[in-house]
């Protein structure tokens, strides 16, 4: 896996700081980092986009951050565990994988700069 893949992969895992900061911050120690978390997210999205398609970063991205941010909603904060949900986050991911692997090596797709 190239560098820019574990990119996506850890701006995905801030992404979802983030989001749960949105609903969860309270006070300004949580919101700063909220903010540091949407500077890092992005940042390393914007360096992965550079070396892929934009189109696959992004899709990536937020597929990671949304069945990341459902199951971290589930085992962090006590939503309903619910089969569908949990199903249609596997499929979700499924998809996330399958762009990955079509999306072939970010040699070949090099942005000219």
């Amino acid at each position: 896996m190239n560098r820019s893949w574990i990119y996506i992969m850890v701006g995905a895992l801030f992404e979802v700081c983030w989001v749960i900061g949105f609903k969860h911050a309270d006070d300004w120690v949580t919101w700063l980092g909220t903010a540091i978390s949407v500077l890092i997210s992005f940042t390393l999205i914007i360096i992965a986009s550079t070396k892929l398609p934009v189109g696959t970063v992004y899709a990536v991205f937020t597929g990671l951050g949304t069945g990341g941010t459902v199951l971290a909603e589930m085992i962090l904060f006590d939503e309903p565990v619910k089969v569908a949900k949990l199903l249609l986050i596997a499929l979700l991911l499924a998809g996330v994988l399958g762009l990955k692997l079509v999306g072939g090596s970010s040699d070949s797709k090099e942005v000219a700069h």
